[in-house]
């Protein structure tokens, strides 16, 4: 980050959201011939997590972001069949509640409940006129705050027609002030446009941009001190959580915020637990598997903050939930909302998740 406007450039255009893209991170230079078999794994989607290794004495050394294998680090090789039953993960602790299904309880939270519709890069101007109108059909009962994030090109036209019940977040802003970042939106930007919050660290911008923890925990800090709320999103992979890492990624990812952040900063941060396997997927954590994990991290919190942060602090569920899953989700001492995707799109079913609020006693 004390580089200067030209190298973080660089780093940041590593940023690609497409596997046609990926031949861009695999090409050399001209002066260095390519063997043929190596060339082969280099430009095998399949195998990108083979040529990330391969590719790995050559990444450049930039202080900030991460050159990743693309698209494909998403699942970083999990194959996942439909029927997987998913594990627990096995480093998580906690105490037995017995109390039916909330198996593990750490410290149960104390906020609000808080629901973030993330629409991430979808809709058109037809699309979003449709879901603007259910939405301000829809009926919030509960007591909940809620968080809808449009694409930022459609920022200006939802927040002039979305129902004051519901409040804006962007998807992303960058590291610092404003300037030459082609493609970036300072915070500074959102602030002036009247939007409160911003999602940072979603698995989608670690795996794709090549976010790593500490520029996450930058961006966190700048944008808090902007003047934003933040949704900071932490995950694990399939791959992570069959290794019974999970508690050990989450708090890797936590720990690069809590670097950066004070203690009473963490009443402008929302924590959003989104397994990597789960998003998009159709998958989703059982109830006891969620509040274990959402235990661990409210247990890292008052170890790595304090027990008041750690009580206060909100921590979401996110991946596949639907309105189907919602209520016996909420039901968990230590999920204290959700970051909807997919369902986020569907008026009628976004609204029913959000009046799950009233299942989290």
């Amino acid at each position: 980050l004390r580089q200067g406007p030209t190298r973080i450039l660089v780093q940041h255009s590593s940023c690609r959201s497409h596997p046609a893209a990926s031949w861009h991170a695999t090409r050399e230079p001209k002066k260095a011939p390519r063997h043929p078999v190596f060339h082969t794994i280099a430009m095998s989607v399949v195998a990108a997590h083979q040529a990330s290794a391969a590719r790995a004495a050559a990444r450049p050394n930039f202080s900030g972001l991460r050159r990743v294998s693309g698209p494909a680090a998403l699942t970083r090789g999990s194959d996942v069949s439909p029927a997987l039953a998913l594990p627990a993960a096995s480093s998580v602790r906690g105490r037995a509640s017995g109390r039916g299904s909330r198996s593990v309880v750490a410290m149960a939270g104390t906020g609000r409940f808080v629901v973030g519709g993330n629409w991430k890069c979808n809709g058109n101007t037809a699309s979003i006129v449709k879901l603007v109108k259910e939405l301000n059909a829809g009926d919030i009962t509960a007591d909940v705050e809620v968080i809808c994030a449009p694409p930022m090109v459609y920022l200006p036209k939802v927040q002039s027609t979305l129902d004051r019940k519901y409040q804006l977040a962007a998807q992303n802003c960058w590291v610092g002030a404003g300037g030459a970042f082609t493609g970036e939106v300072a915070a500074e930007m959102l602030v002036d446009a009247g939007v409160p919050w911003v999602i940072l660290g979603h698995s989608e911008r670690r795996a794709l941009c090549g976010e790593s923890d500490e520029f996450v925990g930058k961006k966190t800090k700048y944008a808090i001190d902007t003047g934003l709320s933040v949704m900071a999103c932490i995950a694990e992979t399939l791959q992570e959580r069959e290794a019974g890492a999970t508690l050990d990624v989450c708090r890797r990812q936590l720990q690069a915020i809590v670097n950066e952040i004070s203690s009473d900063d963490w009443a402008k941060v929302v924590i959003a637990y989104e397994p990597v396997w789960a998003i998009g997927t159709g998958k989703v954590a059982t109830p006891e598997q969620a509040q274990e994990v959402h235990a661990g991290i409210r247990a890292f919190m008052a170890s790595a903050v304090s027990p008041a942060v750690a009580s206060a602090v909100r921590i979401q569920y996110g991946g596949s939930v639907n309105a189907g899953n919602c209520e016996e989700l909420a039901k968990q001492e230590d999920i204290d909302g959700f970051l909807v995707g997919g369902a986020s799109l569907v008026g009628a079913d976004f609204v029913t998740i959000c009046n799950a609020a009233r299942f989290n006693n």
